[in-house]
């Protein structure tokens, strides 16, 4: 018998023969030219004209559910990918590979009680009624911080249960939703699944044939590869803090988890929940025009107020008379908090102590010599090192270019904040969570540390704007609130409100009785720091959208990113502008003149880009499907950079 078989890699569909009976889905091993690949099989077909070659073991006897088979011709379609790269996403690494359970990594046994733990007050009650109203497809839950959205969550979670149907609960990064995870183990015990980065190999496959071979109902919680676990009785999709970019793949084959999750809901007819404070104005705009958006816009909490927010010039040096970087009244607010017990956050979202190492007499910047972008000081160790590869050198004493010795660090990230905080406060404590601090333990291994008071002064960036419901965090200061807006992205004011509403949620949750949150700006009078401050979502959801209809960017045109890398920049202009000529002469699309990418120089060469927009989302797919192999395509991206 002969059959069709997807591979692993930059492959299509390969026909097989075999010596017995083999069900779509089926995961196989097969010869690829000189290398052994697994595979999925994909159907039973006629013997071709031409010699075959043998499937060589079949790994699974279950097939995989027949809407993970649907995926691979989806995604390989919708993004112009091979179907072999899809099939890379649905099985773990190593699949071939014969592993020993040492342990029973989890068991599927009901949870003592399901029934009623999860009270919800009146506004959550009109929200779930509305979110259940109909049959499957994608609704949009916009709920203001403190709302209670992981209370539905968990109602429809446990509803699926009680049907013998399992539930995806996507999180945009496992380790900053620790007390998330805690909530949905407090109702379904071992019945959880965490699938996550810090996972061994092995143990993703030891989850992936647990998945696959038990029966029963469960909860798997994880980032956007959790949505492919292999679980045939799929009855509900949670997509939470569905505004992150996590959510979509760069490296190929890159998807959106939403739009595949959205794919995977009308497929099974089941529900898809998106969930955010703050949904990507895309999202909002088409969950309304549809009339999909339910609404949550009342606290849990009754004592939750909003706490006080004041925007700080950082022009008016008066404002800052005892420090750079900390106003006058930020600091007066924490010596209080320091002697009331309270916590005080610091967010800024920059890294390390400098931005910027130039030369004070030739202006020569530092820059890294793979990725040609300037290196950032790290005055604890007292190096520079690259935030794109990584890359790390002694700072010099000399400029490199003319050998003067006066070398200046301008800007400032959290290490120096944390410098200066322990400067100005000697007794507290003070901690700093940032993607540096590698020989400290993350926020969630100190989560109950922090949660308890121990800490002072929490020093970060995003990873302290997410998630966290600290009682006794009374103030949060943003160093430079307009860090974000000046970047060259039609995301970036989108970008800087949306991580601003966050850490501002931090506070005003009802466990002190006065908060306040102090914004320190530049740009004092931009309306997407107001829109902020006043937690306005849907003022700044109509500001936006303005401004996206004017530019003709997303929800009104689709777009396109094309970026190519070559060795020399003579070749890479030739070949972009030939590109961008072609594509001008097609009807309906707007193409925008060739530039370089946001990372334009790095060791394999100079990458340019050009951006296609257009009306219809499949015109602009089938204009763009043929373009040089050279070509990255990155259809509907979360950012231009």
């Amino acid at each position: 018998m002969f059959y069709e078989v997807v591979p692993e890699g930059k492959l299509g569909e390969l026909t097989y023969d075999f010596d017995g009976s083999l069900f779509p889905g089926q995961i196989v091993l097969v010869p690829v030219g000189k290398r052994v690949l697994p595979g999925i099989v994909i159907k039973k077909v006629a013997q071709p004209k031409f010699k075959t070659k043998s499937i060589l073991k079949v790994l699974y006897s279950k097939p995989l559910p027949k809407h993970l088979l649907k995926i691979i011709d989806f995604i390989s379609s919708y993004y112009l990918t091979e179907k072999g790269m899809v099939v890379s996403l649905l099985l773990p690494r190593g699949v071939q590979k014969k592993r020993r359970k040492t342990e029973q990594m989890f068991g599927f046994s009901r949870p003592a009680s399901l029934t009623d733990t999860l009270p919800l007050n009146k506004a959550q009650k009109r929200a779930l009624e509305g979110l259940q109203k109909g049959v499957g497809g994608t609704k949009l839950l916009y709920g203001v911080t403190g709302s209670g959205k992981t209370n539905i969550y968990l109602k429809m979670a446990e509803d699926a249960f009680k049907q013998q149907k399992s539930s995806i609960v996507l999180v945009p990064e496992i380790a900053l939703t620790s007390q998330f995870v805690q909530v949905f183990r407090e109702v379904f015990g071992k019945n959880i699944v965490l699938i996550h980065s810090k996972q061994t190999e092995a143990e993703r496959h030891l989850i992936f044939n647990s998945l696959l071979e038990t029966e029963g109902p469960r909860v798997i919680i994880g980032p956007r590869s959790a949505l492919f676990a292999p679980v045939d009785n799929l009855g509900l999709i949670i997509i939470d803090e569905e505004h992150e970019n996590t959510y979509y793949q760069e490296n190929p084959p890159r998807y959106s988890a939403i739009r595949v999750a959205s794919f995977m809901a009308k497929t099974l007819e089941i529900p898809l929940i998106l969930g955010s404070a703050t949904p990507t104005v895309e999202d909002f705009y088409l969950a309304k025009a549809r009339g999909s958006l339910v609404q949550l816009e009342e606290k849990a909490k009754k004592e939750a107020v909003k706490p006080e927010v004041k925007i700080i010039d950082f022009k008016k040096r008066d404002n800052f008379s005892k420090n750079r970087y900390f106003s006058t009244a930020l600091l007066n607010q924490i010596s209080e908090n320091l002697e009331k017990g309270y916590q005080t956050l610091i967010f800024h979202n920059r890294r390390g102590s400098s931005p910027l190492t130039i030369c004070e007499e030739c202006g020569e910047e530092v820059l890294c010599p793979n990725c040609y972008l300037p290196l950032t000081l790290h005055a604890d160790e007292f190096v520079l090192q690259c935030h794109t590869c990584e890359y790390a050198e002694k700072v010099p004493t000399n400029c490199p270019k003319c050998g003067h010795s006066g070398m200046l660090h301008k800007g400032f990230g959290t290490k120096l904040l944390e410098v200066e905080l322990t400067k100005l406060f000697p007794k507290a404590t003070i901690r700093r969570f940032d993607a540096d601090n590698k020989k400290d333990e993350g926020v969630a291994e100190a989560y109950e540390e922090i949660r308890a008071g121990e800490v002072d002064i929490l020093v970060g960036t995003q990873t302290l704007a997410k998630g966290l419901d600290l009682p006794k965090l009374a103030t949060v200061g943003v160093v430079q609130a307009d860090a974000g807006l000046s970047l060259p992205d039609f995301t970036a004011e989108e970008r800087t409100f949306q991580l601003l509403t966050q850490v501002i949620g931090r506070v005003g949750r009802g466990h002190l009785k006065d908060t306040n949150v102090f914004i320190q700006t530049f740009r004092p009078e931009h309306p997407v720091l107001t829109f902020a401050a006043n937690e306005d979502y849907l003022g700044f959801s109509k500001y936006m959208l303005v401004r996206r209809q004017k530019s003709g960017f997303p929800p009104f045109r689709f777009i396109a990113k094309l970026e190519i890398t070559l060795k020399t920049e003579a070749i890479v202009l030739k070949k972009v502008r030939e590109t961008a000529q072609k594509l001008a002469q097609k009807k309906n699309l707007v193409v925008s003149p060739p530039m370089p990418a946001f990372h334009e120089r790095t060791s394999k060469g100079y990458t340019w880009q050009i951006i296609v927009r257009g009306k219809s989302r499949k015109a602009l797919a089938l204009a763009i499907s043929n373009l040089d192999a050279n070509f990255r395509i990155t259809l509907d991206p979360p950012s231009l950079l």
